[in-house]
């Protein structure tokens, strides 16, 4: 498998979590798009675009349980989540919930609305260790009010690479009437997903992280009813323009000025690459090389995992380093061993995390932990 991916062989790449990488017969499909547009750029724009992005939407809602027509294609779900808060229209003494675990980008995309909106954004803190599924339930909806209008959270964390139960929280959020927004960035290609079940309002995930699409190949799936509401942060043709729609509601997203969509129309291939190579079988392969890797990391550096159990990770783990790790480990790590892989301060301390996926294998791993020994102790 590491032959079917362009990243570079000297590298030990542990970092698949943060931007994907594009296997080559997927980035193959992307520039053969690109070609296309370039050899007759206005009929590809104007007639081939449309119905070939219908086929991205269609193949994409098979894979992830949901109709086509409640897709929009988005660059990344940053841009999607700005849209939907742009969209709900929140006021003096509202509140919206979320965890201390959720993407710092969007919190902070919640808090510039906040100020100018004058409502409330609630972090409810979850205690890690994480163990006990109820117990996660119930220490986040304490944190519900009468005032609560809506739940932002994460299907899969950015940070801490957590899997939190999120059907839960929608079931009792839409029995209360509360607005859901679930941020799964990391989810698609890497857990099943089946949007019928989950039943919540908003959904934003990445084609480019674990589904191997081009880089800004994203969704944003809303629910029908909620359709006639939103508007697009850019206004441009809508129904007055060449996208055949079939509703206004694609119409006002899809074309939103001049811009390369070739990501968008390689996702069918993408979905392909991953379904040929087996991706619940990688998935779960790699979920037992990263609570191996958990188990390792845990026992060199004596601190404590983020969670107990198997429920709560799939190929991505993050791991509190020792409190005098230096400033500069991440460059040691890339300067002196050629490893690629993210270390950051959360709620005050450093963690490491490690990603995997099909062209990592256990040799990988067992670098790190080698290089995190001679630059630690």
């Amino acid at each position: 498998m590491k032959n079917s991916f362009l990243l570079n062989p000297d590298i030990t790449f542990l970092n698949h979590g943060s931007y994907g990488a594009c296997p080559i017969p997927v980035f193959k499909k992307y520039q053969k798009w690109q070609k296309k547009m370039e050899s007759q750029p206005v009929q590809f724009m104007n007639k081939i675009l449309w119905k070939n992005l219908k086929k991205s939407r269609e193949a994409l809602g098979g894979f992830i349980k949901c109709s086509e027509k409640d897709i929009l294609l988005f660059p990344n779900p940053t841009m999607a989540v700005n849209n939907i808060i742009d969209n709900l229209h929140l006021s003096s003494n509202d509140e919206v919930l979320m965890t201390q675990h959720e993407y710092g980008a969007l919190v902070r995309a919640w808090t510039h609305s906040s100020k100018k909106n004058n409502f409330k954004i609630i972090q409810q803190k979850i205690n890690i260790p994480l163990e006990s599924k109820e117990d996660f339930i119930k220490q986040f909806l304490s944190g519900v009010s009468i005032n609560t209008k809506v739940i932002f959270i994460s299907h899969i964390t950015s940070q801490t690479a957590l899997i939190f139960p999120i059907k839960e929280i929608c079931s009792f959020a839409k029995k209360k009437g509360i607005i859901t927004i679930v941020d799964g960035a990391h989810v698609p290609g890497h857990i099943d997903l089946n949007l019928r079940e989950i039943e919540c309002d908003y959904y934003t995930g990445a084609c480019h992280k674990w589904l191997c699409a081009p880089k800004g190949t994203s969704f944003l799936y809303v629910r029908e009813e909620l359709q006639k509401n939103i508007i697009p942060q850019i206004i441009s043709w809508g129904e007055k323009g060449e996208d055949p729609g079939p509703t206004k509601f694609l119409m006002d997203f899809q074309w939103q000025g001049t811009r390369d969509m070739s990501a968008f129309l390689s996702i069918p291939v993408a979905i392909k690459f991953v379904k040929e190579n087996k991706w619940r079988k990688n998935h779960l392969v790699n979920k037992k090389m990263i609570l191996d890797t958990s188990k390792m990391l845990r026992d060199l550096l004596k601190t404590e995992s983020t969670f107990i159990g198997e429920d709560w990770t799939g190929q991505m783990v993050s791991h509190q380093l020792p409190n005098n790790s230096p400033e500069t480990l991440m460059r040691d790590l890339w300067n002196d061993f050629s490893i690629e892989v993210p270390i950051f301060e959360w709620q005050e301390h450093k963690f490491i995390r490690v990603s995997l996926h099909y062209y990592n294998d256990i040799s990988d791993v067992e670098k790190l932990l080698f290089a995190l020994k001679k630059l630690l102790f």
